[in-house]
């Protein structure tokens, strides 16, 4: 039986009367960018989020680049990261102006370590008399972006407690991580701004692309308005900006799904749930460890075999017909166009070795009690030929 790593069909079925709706009336009406549908998606995702605001952009990524430059990222500025995770997270900073900083994460959640995060700025940085945190090499720090990884949220009360002894700014990259929570905080909630992706594969997916950037503070949401649209309102610029609305199209698609997400995670956390039991005595693979005060949204179920094991794993669950894939399978600090930054091989251990452990398998909330079994059956069959 073959089973897809992931069918958007199959979660479209029972809505494509509401999708038509939403296309028909764009047709009819010719209203394509911003409008009512945009405003109105953005109160609701807001609301959905716990926020005050959220704002409406083209991109996951350019709403990483928006809420970096929002609050107060400048040329030069450094952004502490992590190295496991989509190129958007650092190629946003470097399209803000900000240089990446990594720090490895933890080698069960695949997040930033927050211990790391502390070490390093109380071994690296100082609070100026004008309080700016800076490096010694005069490099000032300009924000903190933990990315919300496969799903479940960073360590964000430690993150929080850390950041606001320094007073940076935490951006959250959440574009895997929509409707997840951290001590019952939905993602984009508990940092400065907050960013999401609507990629076609995400939980919540446009039929298109789409973006959003969630915030408390009105002075962020407004420069995001400004930014957005070139940097000024009407024919007045302040600063130079983008072009990045979303499509009101896009938006209504979305305010047509957003209704749907929460039993759509709930059919997801039921799969992943059933893999975790089913796993648990397959001694060589590891299923995802959840935090405590963490409740995900398994954007990815993404286990850990032995890294000598993991690409013959790929490839026996790829010829027997089970989706499945390796996100990611090189760190950002050894990409080429990151070469610039000096990083080598061996500087952050633990990203470099669940890059080669990490495999995703199929968790969207459509699957059948069958497929399950048979994804379980075809990893069983692959270590017992193994001997």
């Amino acid at each position: 039986m073959a089973v897809p790593l992931l069918d958007i069909n199959r979660q479209h079925q029972p809505i494509l009367e509401d999708l038509r709706y939403v296309f028909n009336t764009a047709l009819e009406t010719s209203l394509f960018i911003k409008g009512p549908e945009m405003e109105q998606l953005e109160k609701e995702f807001a609301e959905y989020c716990g926020t005050d605001r959220a704002i409406g952009c083209a991109s996951g990524t350019d709403a990483l680049i928006l809420a970096l430059m929002a609050v107060g990222v400048k040329p030069g500025d450094v952004v502490l990261t992590t190295p496991f995770t989509f190129f958007a997270s650092a190629g946003a900073i470097v399209r803000a102006g900000g240089i990446p900083l990594f720090l490895d994460i933890l080698p069960d959640t695949f997040n930033i370590d927050p211990e790391l995060l502390s070490k390093w700025l109380t071994d690296n940085c100082v609070v100026t008399n004008r309080g700016v945190v800076e490096r010694s090499n005069g490099s000032r720090i300009g924000a903190v972006m933990p990315v919300h990884l496969f799903g479940q949220l960073a360590d964000m009360d430690r993150i929080m407690s850390i950041c606001n002894d320094w007073q940076i700014p935490v951006v959250e990259d959440a574009c895997q991580a929509v409707g997840a929570k951290w001590s019952q905080k939905r993602a984009g909630s508990i940092g400065a701004a907050g960013c999401f992706s609507f990629f076609p594969s995400k939980n919540l997916g446009a039929l298109g692309d789409g973006g959003m950037v969630t915030t408390d503070s009105p002075e962020i949401a407004d420069t995001i308005v400004s930014l957005r649209e070139h940097g000024g309102r009407g024919y007045i610029h302040e600063e130079v900006g983008f072009n990045s609305r979303l499509d009101a199209i896009q938006a209504g698609f979305l305010r047509v799904k957003l209704a749907h997400l929460e039993s759509w995670h709930d059919g997801r956390r039921k799969n992943a749930s059933f893999y975790s039991k089913a796993l648990k005595g397959v001694k060589q693979v590891t299923t995802p460890v959840i935090r405590k005060n963490a409740w995900s949204v398994y954007n990815q179920y993404t286990i850990k075999a032995k890294a000598s094991d993991r690409d013959e794993l790929l490839n026996y669950l790829r010829e027997h017909g089970i989706g499945c894939a390796v996100y990611y399978p090189m760190p950002l600090h050894l990409q080429k166009c990151f070469d610039c930054l000096g990083y080598g091989e061996g500087d952050f251990p633990v990203s470099e070795t669940v890059s080669k452990e990490v495999l995703s398998i199929p968790v969207f909330g459509e699957l059948t009690e069958e497929e399950l079994v048979e994804v379980v059956e075809t990893i069983k069959a692959f270590y017992a030929e193994k001997g």
